[in-house]
């Protein structure tokens, strides 16, 4: 039986160690009025008490503490990121995120979806009206407009991919004159099956037997 034997490439042959010309701190890197500063900075006195509950008391440490999964979760759901694996590689690769886990190992998907689905499900409504309260004492929301987000989701008994409120109300409207011509035109069909039974003659001084007499 042939073995397969798992080979670890090493793409560093002409690599060269650019380590000490780099800056080691990555607050050179982000600009100082980047959004993940800003972020940041109004993510950063938000009462995290419920967010920390979640956690056992008597397990181990979380490898990234809860607050900066947070900012982590915000900050790719503004940059339109809400796959686990897709922020997974934005921590490895990205600067703002590494900037926001400030020396702390970045988590893989897994991590991620556990803290997505499980710590942060009892506390995320908190969190975010703790955010919009923040928001609106700052001034920077009116509340004078509301918008609701909504989602299309593509069904196999549909006609179509997705349909659009007002091709709804386009062919619901069409679907409601054609029963109304479907009920006329029976309605006439009825009336004239009943004209023509009264309009049928009948002969009278005729008996009809259904069976002969037997004397």
């Amino acid at each position: 039986m042939t073995k397969y034997i798992k080979y670890h490439k090493n793409y560093t042959e002409f690599g060269e160690p650019y380590q000490l010309v780099l800056p080691l701190n990555l607050e050179g890197l982000v600009p100082d009025d980047d959004s993940v500063r800003l972020l940041s900075h109004e993510l950063e006195d938000l009462d995290y008490s419920l967010l920390y509950q979640a956690y056992s008391a008597k397990g181990r440490n979380p490898a990234v503490d809860p607050k900066t999964m947070f900012k982590i979760l915000t900050y790719a759901y503004s940059q339109n990121i809400y796959s686990c694996r897709k922020i997974e590689t934005a921590c490895k690769r990205d600067i703002n995120f590494m900037w926001l886990f400030a020396g702390q190992k970045a988590p893989d998907h897994s991590t991620i979806a556990r803290f997505r689905t499980g710590f942060l499900a009892d506390t995320c409504e908190a969190l975010f009206y703790q955010m919009v309260r923040r928001l609106e004492q700052m001034g920077e929301l009116s509340k004078e407009t509301v918008f609701i987000d909504g989602t299309k989701l593509e069904a196999c008994a549909n006609k179509y991919t997705f349909v659009w409120k007002k091709s709804v109300g386009k062919w619901e409207e069409k679907m409601f004159l054609k029963i109304q011509e479907a009920v006329t035109l029976l309605n006439q069909e009825y009336l004239q099956a009943v004209r023509i039974k009264n309009d049928v003659p009948v002969l009278k001084g005729i008996n009809v037997c259904t069976s002969p007499k037997v004397s």
